[in-house]
């Protein structure tokens, strides 16, 4: 039963929540004050409903106070917020960050977690050797060592429990992790790798950036819950991570590229050719569908996204923000392609009758189910090595969009539309170099406007 207590001009309510393990009370208290003009005979009948409340609130576990740890907390906010509100991929990379976190500052309750806990941590992330992505490389005679040993490639890879294929990468001398290096040389009993030094094995500011909001998120939904008073994060400041500007293709190389497309399948030449119009996402495209395209009207719906996540596997998902749903023209050239690979789909799909997937989507894995994103990346990766083309990723064909639609005299609001960035600073100030040379081209040609006109007036 709770109790009541008046301390000044607020009173506490305290409450049993058994026993821990040592056979001492757990007791739980929150604190009341009544509002300004209450009579004595509202406060006690509010008082006694606040106890009842506070009573099943810690029977039933859904109150809690700055006693519980970090990592209780953690837990709590990622299945009653993240799990609901966030896109699966954000969670799954947030969980990833979570292991880390735990082990620095999990253990330590809410109420006691102060900023220099936070900078230690922030300090030890920063320090070299702390990746844990970092690669390892056979030594040159790894493939005699493993016949010395007695393993074929397939025998090693039974035995060490690493794929085939990571066997084979030893014996070329290729990078492996560090977990499949560490069974391999459990099985084979030498030292036989070596790290690779990668940025002498430091996390880059970005990263550490990373934990840092993942922290504070976490936390500022514990004062909104009220659960503590303030948010720590809000004294310490991370590592000032340097914006990259991102860079695309010139009006040249983009003409290149679309040049070397046409002895490329169709499929993947309208993916390119659709990301460079509109600027989409590899999600975004890969979620598309065939009834997001209104061909009468050349216009392109953008509503989903397709992500993939070690846990989840391939799945449809929502777009990155709110702001990545929307509605953009496209010319009638690309319209014609979409066209023209839509019936080359339809020919696919009646090859294979029962066997093709009907998911809708536009561009599709070849019995018609989803396609990854990734498998658009390790396309265009092999593409541009065939054709000996700059060294860019898939990606870039999104800032390409950008960047020519800025030199092309396009204004940012309507430019930050298309890509779906959630307002026009991001654009600003991701495309700021590509402003100012469309800003600078402008000024020049509106001088020679002026100039042609000043002479025609003296003459």
């Amino acid at each position: 039963m709770a109790t009541i207590e008046k301390r000044g001009g607020s009173y506490r309510i305290t409450v049993s929540a058994g026993y821990n393990t040592d056979g001492k009370q757990i007791k739980k208290r929150m604190t009341w004050k009544p509002s300004p003009g209450m009579t004595e005979r509202q406060i006690k009948k509010e008082l006694d409903k606040q106890a009842v409340l506070f009573e099943q609130q810690v029977e039933t576990g859904q109150f809690l106070d700055g006693s519980i740890t970090f990592s209780e907390f953690a837990e709590k906010w990622f299945t009653d917020y993240a799990e609901k509100q966030l896109r699966i991929k954000t969670v799954t990379e947030y969980k990833g960050l979570m292991r880390r976190i735990n082990k620095a500052i999990g253990h330590i309750k809410l109420i006691k977690l102060q900023p220099h806990h936070l900078m230690e941590f922030y300090n030890n992330l920063a320090e070299s050797g702390i990746r844990e992505d970092t690669k390892y490389k056979p030594c040159a005679d790894f493939k005699a060592i493993m016949k010395q040993a007695g393993y074929t490639q397939k025998a090693l890879s039974s035995a060490a429990g690493v794929s085939v294929n990571t066997v084979a990468q030893c014996v070329k001398g290729a990078n492996v992790s560090k977990t499949s290096a560490d069974k391999i040389k459990a099985v084979l009993d030498g030292d036989i790798f070596e790290a690779v030094e990668r940025n002498n094995n430091k996390l880059s500011d970005k990263t550490i950036s990373e934990y840092h909001r993942l922290i504070s998120s976490i936390l500022t939904a514990a004062v909104q819950w009220q659960v503590i008073p303030s948010n720590p994060c809000g004294r310490v400041k991370p590592p000032k991570v340097e914006r990259k500007e991102a860079a695309g293709l010139d009006e040249n190389e983009a003409a290149e590229l679309i040049s070397c497309l046409q002895s490329e399948p169709l499929k993947y030449r309208t993916a390119v050719m659709l990301t460079l119009y509109t600027g989409m996402r590899r999600g975004e495209i890969c979620g598309l569908d065939w009834s997001d395209i209104d061909f009468k009207n050349n216009l392109l719906s953008i509503t989903k996204s397709v992500v993939y996540t070690a846990s989840t596997g391939l799945q449809e998902g929502q777009t990155k923000t709110k702001s990545s749903q929307r509605i953009i023209n496209i010319p009638d050239d690309m319209t014609a392609m979409l066209n023209e690979y839509r019936h080359e789909q339809l020919k696919q799909r009646f090859a294979l009758g029962d066997q093709w997937t009907d998911s809708g989507k536009v561009f599709t894995n070849e019995r018609g189910g989803l396609l990854s994103p990734d498998t658009l990346s390790a396309w265009f990766k092999k593409f541009i090595k065939r054709h000996d083309l700059p060294d860019i990723h898939y990606h870039t064909l999104r800032h390409t969009a950008a960047t020519l639609l800025i030199a092309g005299g396009v204004d940012v609001a309507t430019v930050s539309k298309r890509l779906g960035h959630a307002d026009k600073t991001t654009t600003l100030n991701t495309y700021t170099h590509a402003i100012k040379s469309a800003d600078k081209a402008a000024a020049e040609k509106l001088a020679v406007m002026l100039s042609s006109a000043q002479l025609k007036r003296a003459n």
